[in-house]
């Protein structure tokens, strides 16, 4: 089957029934997930108590409650027609892993029953040095545990019960990205609790809140299976752009494919199954791209139903004749996809502490923690950058929408006005909502209808949005974890040092209003003019103007990734307890490690592709040329009027010299690289041969515009980008 067969294939498939409703959403809602409903329906009382006490509380569970959970949930399970149970983690991949366990046992009487335990749910035992683990597990160090994390819902996928759980090794250290997460979530809690304190003291928890925007490509499965290129590493390396892409803007909010629509719904069908509150769908704005979003929820539990999504979207779509690509920049030439984390903070008294209050001391609340954050990320511009850095997102920032790799923070007008004025009044000016009270002279206002009164600026990765902020900077394939417990960490590092300055203010007799806002008044004149930039972020300009103010501008991966081992990251790190100086090390190894793995694959893929499909393309077309110029000559005894063809054979000859001098270059670039036994100087190698893969491209591309369609061995940007 060639291409033309694929892409006729393709056209031709017709849309999928969507799997029926089973009533309104909220009939099934949940339905697969041991939520506090099953809970009450199948714990006894005590188990039932106990698991509570623990969600809510933090309290540990003892193994007799354990088994009393097991049970309950067994019964729920066999109910549902599950055979298997796993434990279901997030190693250093970015990905989720599970290994499945029949719940079979002998009966002792020659037969089996199903059996399913305290134990059980508990604890695993994955083989920990087969996952990245920075060298804290040898090969023949194999021991690692999986932990049951009761704060996230266990769920049934297919005939599977799924065991949230932490990853961690033999000696204790964190391989996962949930662990890291639950420790920053404690820790700004923690930091965070005694400055609540000071506005409300009902308070006994502050939440982390998540809100994920997740954006992805959607390609026909004929079509991707003839593109080596997309089947390995998940992007094309290759490809001239299609005369029609994005520029139109035609594809933004346009209405939906047949096809996308069907695949969309069924993947709610099943996303509310599982409990994820999927509520928004849309085109994005390149062709093929499309989003969805849950409703806003807590962070640990939003994460989780991220990766789940994520695989739900794999295998759904491939009953729809489509591969979902999570690659942050598939296709050149027209946007990439992030995955927009909106954050926030909260109180278990149903405070948001990112919003403004009712009254000026609620008001006074949500400019302390508003600061406080954006003091957080400029301390840590750097190393919040690194967080996203990867060899997949690093083609996806700084245009097409996608924030710039210098972290920022858009306010809006009505912010950075809120924010001058503060430092011009005295500290007792009350701050009110305009329209709530009558005004008076010298009153701090923020307006009443707050979330619409400021634009939007897509050019920021880290934007004030009415009541959190919106990290726009993390990749579409990303785990959220990784940027999300850095944020947590940050925040939580500077909440401490803004409660010793608030304390110190305290010590002058000072009223309580008037301590906070002298502590506030000196962190709001450092941040204002230089982390906060309301601009665009794409010009030339901005990187000048952020080197003078002293903002990280890095674009290199393997050197961003050394920010997590500088002594101001390793402090704040280990300060707050989220990370131990021996697991930030192995995550460098592990970052600079995947960075290597990624591109050496891509180089791989692009020279055998460069060799194996498009020059013996571009040769047969070669050939075709000669044969007619002879043909020409034969008949009429010269190649006059032949002008064109040699033009033609002799581009062909320019690029295909070019191509496999490049590719022999490449693999030698690459031998040389893989000789290097330190990480970082290897990745640095690789670095250089990432870059090198846009000088093999051009000549690729240029190829594809002068061969014979007919000829040419790959479906091409115009096939794969406009789903039927």
């Amino acid at each position: 089957m060639d291409r033309f067969d694929l892409v006729k294939e393709s056209f031709e498939k017709k849309a999928v029934a969507a799997e029926a409703p089973e009533g309104k959403p909220s009939d099934y809602f949940g339905e697969l997930v041991f939520d506090r409903d099953k809970m009450r329906k199948y714990l006894d009382q005590d188990s039932l108590n106990a698991l509570l006490d623990c969600i809510d509380n933090g309290q540990a569970l003892d193994r007799k409650t354990a088994d009393g959970v097991a049970k309950g949930m067994k019964e729920w399970a066999l109910e549902h027609g599950v055979t298997h149970v796993t434990h279901w983690f997030q190693p250093l991949t970015d990905t989720t892993a599970e290994k499945h366990d029949s719940l079979i046992e002998y009966d002792g009487k020659g037969g089996v029953i199903e059996h399913f335990d305290g134990k059980s749910l508990a604890q695993q035992e994955p083989d920990a040095s087969s996952f990245p683990n920075g060298g804290i597990r040898a090969t023949f160090e194999a021991r690692g545990y999986t932990a049951w994390d009761p704060t996230s819902p266990v769920f049934i996928q297919g005939d599977t019960l799924c065991i949230p759980t932490v990853f961690i090794s033999y000696t204790g250290e964190a391989l996962d990205y949930k662990t890291p997460l639950k420790r920053s979530i404690k820790a700004v809690s923690d930091a965070a609790l005694p400055i609540v304190r000071f506005f409300d003291d009902k308070a006994t928890k502050v939440l982390t809140y998540l809100g994920w925007e997740q954006e992805y490509f959607l390609v026909d499965e004929s079509l991707y299976s003839a593109r080596p290129d997309l089947m390995i590493t998940g992007r094309t390396l290759m490809g001239h752009n299609s005369s029609k892409n994005q520029q139109l803007d035609d594809h933004y909010f346009g209405a939906i494919p047949t096809r996308v629509a069907e695949f969309m719904r069924d993947l709610e069908i099943a996303g509310h199954k599982l409990g994820v509150p999927i509520k928004t769908r849309h085109n994005e704005v390149a062709p093929n791209q499309f989003e969805l979003a849950p409703i806003y929820g807590e962070c640990n539990l939003a994460n989780d139903q991220n990766l789940m999504v994520m695989n739900l979207m794999t295998t759904i779509a491939r009953k729809h004749g489509f591969v979902v690509l999570l690659h942050e920049k598939p296709f050149e030439g027209v946007n990439g996809s992030g995955k927009h984390n909106n954050w926030s903070l909260g109180t278990d008294t149903g405070k948001q502490l990112l919003a403004p209050g009712k009254d000026a001391k609620g008001n006074l609340m949500f400019v302390t923690f508003f600061v406080n954050v954006l003091a957080a990320v400029q301390r840590h511009n750097a190393l919040l950058k690194a967080t996203i850095a990867s060899a997949t997102n690093a083609h996806r920032l700084g245009a097409n929408e996608a924030p710039p790799a210098i972290i920022s923070a858009f306010l809006g007008k009505t912010m950075t006005d809120v924010l001058r004025k503060l430092l011009e009044l005295p500290s007792d000016t009350p701050i009110e909502i305009a329209g709530k009270k009558g005004k008076s002279v010298g009153l701090v206002e923020i307006p009443e209808i707050f979330v619409d009164n400021t634009d939007r600026n897509r050019t920021s990765p880290f934007a004030f949005t009415g009541n959190r902020f919106e990290f726009r900077a993390v990749g579409s394939s990303a785990n959220c974890a990784g940027a999300v417990t850095t944020l947590n960490s940050a925040v939580a590092e500077q909440l401490l040092m803004f409660k010793e300055a608030v304390d110190a203010e305290l010590a002058k007799d000072k009223e309580t209003n008037v301590a906070i806002m002298d502590a506030l008044k000196p962190i709001i004149a450092s941040i204002i003019d230089v982390v906060c930039f309301d601009g665009n972020g794409y010009s030339e300009e901005w990187k000048e103007e952020a080197v003078r103010r002293g903002l990280d501008i890095e674009t290199s991966v393997p050197e961003m990734i050394k920010e997590f081992a500088k002594p101001a990251a390793v402090d704040m790190f280990t300060k707050t307890g989220v990370y131990t100086l021996s697991e930030l090390e192995a995550r460098n190894e592990v970052k600079w490690e995947i960075y290597c793995k990624k591109v050496q694959i891509e180089s791989r893929v692009m020279v055998r592709m460069a060799t194996n499909h498009i020059c013996p393309a571009a040769l047969e077309y070669k050939t075709k040329i000669l044969k007619e110029l002879a043909l020409n000559k034969e008949v009429f005894g010269n190649i006059e009027g032949c002008e064109s063809e040699v033009k033609v054979i002799n581009k062909l000859n320019g690029y295909i010299n070019d191509i496999m001098q490049k590719a022999q270059a490449m693999k030698e670039a690459r031998k040389a690289a893989n000789a290097i036994t330190d990480e970082y100087q290897k990745a640095v190698a690789y670095h250089e041969i990432a870059e090198a893969l846009f000088a093999l491209r051009e000549p690729i591309d240029k190829l594809e515009e002068i061969v014979d369609n007919k000829l040419w061995p790959l479906p091409k940007y115009r096939e794969l980008l406009f789903i039927s």
